[in-house]
């Protein structure tokens, strides 16, 4: 018998084999209850239930151990012959037996710990044969393919396309997939949160979400850099900034800004742009009065922890061949960086794995 305070365990046979059926069946009472009493006929052991609603009736999960050469088909002619459709078989592992809710939870807690692996959790989520990364503009949401298909749209441009053949997706499975999806999108903003570093002379400088807001203050950092500090953020003779570029410096396209702010001041920009191939354009400015301060730094760590919520692994940014600031920003920020093969103007940056 279990003892107080412990958990009993139950040892599986040895070979062992557990199913994940799918039956579709009228919504009436009793209808669970004879399908209950027609598989223990066939000496099969139900482990787990979850019940789908779909239209015009429930669709069942049970995932089940079957008797010892129970045939497929036999299973199958004994749920229609309680007016059941048995709609997939699969074979199922015992030990995944979780409920729906806590496994959603705990995917939820893998995707935050490596956003790198959000297809593979929404793939464990989904029960799904496989779950691509596609770019938004060829994930096509209109094609179903009679619910074996799903798209579901990300930041940045890009998008998750589920697929499984042993049985269409059902509105409960395709709602909980996109709850996990919003939480794990709220807790990229959240990581977007102000933060203070931490500085040995105790000058209090924040590190924050540039707003439309801010365009003033960041006109006068263009206007206090000097000539080589724009050249080389601009790769270009800037002096100042036309108004209507601030806006776009702020907020870019499908992107987001972070300033370091002492006071009122702005004193350093950087971008974080994300593409449809899963890399992210950056760029960083700093005033020259705030430089070797370990400002720029700070902003590229920042970065790659907005690159890192959102499954980024790769940065790319503009740096001039022969210019060596930004990679060894880059290394005292902890990324290790190559210079593109096809352009050598091109500087790629590896978050660490």
């Amino acid at each position: 018998m279990p003892q107080p305070g412990r958990t009993a365990v139950v040892e599986e046979p040895a070979g062992a084999s557990a199913w994940r059926v799918r039956v579709r069946m009228h919504d009436h009472p009793g209808t669970l209850a004879r399908l209950a009493i027609r598989l223990a006929d066939l000496e099969c052991n139900i482990l787990g239930l979850s019940v789908l609603p779909v239209p015009g009736g429930v669709l069942d999960e049970i995932v089940l151990r079957p008797a010892t050469g129970l045939p497929r088909r036999r299973l199958v002619e004994a749920l229609r012959a309680e007016g059941c459709e048995c709609t997939a078989i699969i074979d199922a592992d015992v030990h995944e037996l979780v409920d729906p809710s806590a496994s959603t939870l705990l995917a939820a807690r893998r995707a935050v710990d490596d956003p790198a692996r959000l297809a593979e959790v929404l793939k464990d989520v989904l029960a799904a044969d496989v779950v691509t990364l596609v770019p938004a503009t060829e994930a096509n949401p209109a094609r179903t393919e009679s619910g074996h298909r799903a798209v579901f749209a990300l930041a940045g441009g890009s998008a998750l396309v589920a697929r499984r053949r042993w049985a269409p997706f059902v509105q409960l499975e395709l709602t909980r997939a996109g709850a996990l999806l919003a939480l794990l999108a709220a807790a990229a903003r959240n990581a977007a949160g102000p933060v203070v570093l931490d500085r040995p002379d105790g000058a209090a400088i924040v590190l924050r979400k540039g707003v439309p807001g801010d365009a003033d203050a960041v006109a006068d950092l263009h206007r206090r850099c000097s000539m080589a500090t724009l050249f080389r953020r601009y790769h270009s003779g800037v002096r100042t900034v036309p108004r209507r570029w601030l806006h776009r410096l702020l907020v870019p396209p499908r992107g987001t800004s972070v300033l370091a702010v002492f006071g009122r001041e702005v004193i350093g920009l950087a971008q974080l742009i994300p593409n449809a191939s899963g890399t992210a354009e950056i760029s960083l400015l700093v005033e020259d009065d705030w430089q070797r301060q370990g400002i720029g730094t700070a902003l590229l760590a920042r970065l790659a922890v907005l690159a890192e919520a959102q499954g980024i692994t790769e940065l790319t940014a503009d740096s001039l061949t022969g210019d060596d600031v930004l990679p060894r920003t880059a290394a005292r920020a902890g990324l290790r960086t190559e210079r593109a093969v096809d352009d050598g103007a091109k500087l790629r940056l590896f978050l660490p794995s």
